[in-house]
């Protein structure tokens, strides 16, 4: 078997003028998610908002750049992931396509594995 991570991107504006019940509607979702699909996930986590993230660059010179703010500046952000694990891509798109992202999409990818 193989792992996949999914990314959740959406429109983090969207969260902001959904309001207690839009949060309450999507907690719900993927509490529903999770017991779905226990058996496939391995992990998973939101993610605070872009607002809080620091980002890290190496210089040429090999010192670090430390800044406030998230790695780019996009319309849909990186707001959480589930690991799941699938025989095959397929059944990663299978599971995928049940995440709920009101505001955006999903991204597969595999895990990409060392020996």
């Amino acid at each position: 078997m193989a792992q996949y991570l999914i990314l959740i991107y959406e429109d983090e504006a969207a969260w902001t003028t959904a309001g207690p019940e839009g949060y309450e509607q999507a907690m719900k979702e993927h509490t529903a998610f999770g017991h779905a699909n226990g058996a496939a996930l391995r992990g998973g986590n939101a993610l605070q908002p872009t607002g809080t993230a620091t980002t890290v660059r190496r210089e040429p010179a090999g010192s670090f750049s430390v800044t406030d703010g998230p790695f780019v500046e996009t319309k849909e952000a990186l707001g959480g992931y589930y690991l799941v694990e699938a025989a095959d891509l397929d059944e990663a798109l299978a599971v995928a396509k049940q995440v709920p992202a009101p505001f955006g999409g999903v991204e597969v990818r595999p895990v990409q594995v060392f020996d």
